[in-house]
């Protein structure tokens, strides 16, 4: 087993120079896997987790998602059941032993769509939104060979979904994929909060309440505040502001907008107050985070 997991190390090393990835994310050629092939310790940096899977292959990162911290190390499956801002920073890794990780986006109507197949009783479905443990053999196995068919064309439009599936029944069966299985029931809090989320991520930069938000959730002002910070470690309106200022940062690294563009994009209506708050979640003005991009 340990030669098979190195076997992946070494492609997706070779993905990465292949790629001139640089300590970025790169998509493989199966859809909704991506690798992460990190040679240096990295700043800390604010991201949005997406619901996904990350395993883990060497080295290791930590996390903050409100006041949890995590250590995640080589040989962990990190479940993520809804989209969360975090502040991440890889911890371990080296030029000779990089910090490696895969990474599957999950899709939740599939996750729903096994909800035959998951014993009623047995199983919590109370979790952390991040929930890491010990990969087990048969999930290393189903990741192993999804990754495996980035370099199988004639076998990824047909054996792709059905590995999918099995990664995402494997995760329900999980003992740490409780945040998962609360999904499964379309009236539970983690159901409802993911619906508030998906309205705040498709309309960032309108202007939101909080009580329409509890309204698309299904629940009372106050019980919705306080769900939403349990799975999220914010509050509805931090959360909206985080989606906005990481919206912003990607604008101005992509380099096709000024500040004041950025801000106005992303629903500020100051651009004072947004280069404000921007320096106070990045440590950077946006304008020295607009002017460190390399001229194209």
């Amino acid at each position: 087993m340990l030669m098979y997991i190195q076997d992946i190390i070494d492609q997706i090393a070779a993905m990465a120079l292949e790629k001139g990835a640089s300590d970025l994310p790169f998509d493989t050629a199966v859809p909704g896997l991506s690798c992460l092939h990190v040679k240096k310790l990295t700043a800390i940096q604010a991201i949005l987790y997406q619901p996904s899977l990350c395993l883990i292959l060497q080295g290791a990162k930590e996390t903050h998602m409100g006041d949890h911290r995590q250590f995640l190390s080589a040989g962990q499956a990190v479940i993520v059941s809804h989209m969360v801002p975090v502040v991440s920073q890889v911890v371990l890794a080296s030029p000779s032993e990089p910090y490696v990780a895969v990474v599957l986006e999950l899709d939740l109507a599939l996750v729903r769509s096994l909800i035959d197949g998951v014993p009623q009783k047995g199983l919590s479905a109370e979790a952390q939104t991040v929930s890491a443990a010990p990969v087990d053999a048969a999930l290393l196995d189903a990741m192993g060979r999804l990754f495996l068919l980035h370099n199988k064309p004639e076998e990824r439009a047909v054996m792709a979904p059905l590995i999918k599936k099995e990664i995402h029944f494997r995760l329900l069966m999980a003992a740490h994929g409780g945040s998962l299985r609360a999904l499964l029931d379309r009236s539970s809090h983690a159901s409802r909060i993911a619906s508030a989320i998906e309205r705040i991520k498709r309309d960032f930069a309108q202007t939101l309440s909080v009580t329409n938000l509890a309204e698309v959730a299904g629940m009372s002002t106050s019980s919705f505040h306080v769900r939403f910070k349990a799975v999220t470690a914010k509050t509805p309106l931090q959360f909206q502001k985080d989606m906005r200022l990481m919206e912003a940062q990607r604008l101005l690294n992509a380099g096709g907008h000024n500040v004041s563009a950025a801000a106005f994009e992303v629903g500020y209506e100051s651009p004072t107050q947004f280069s404000r708050e921007y320096a106070r979640k990045f440590g950077v003005s946006p304008k020295a985070d607009r002017l460190a991009v390399p001229a194209p």
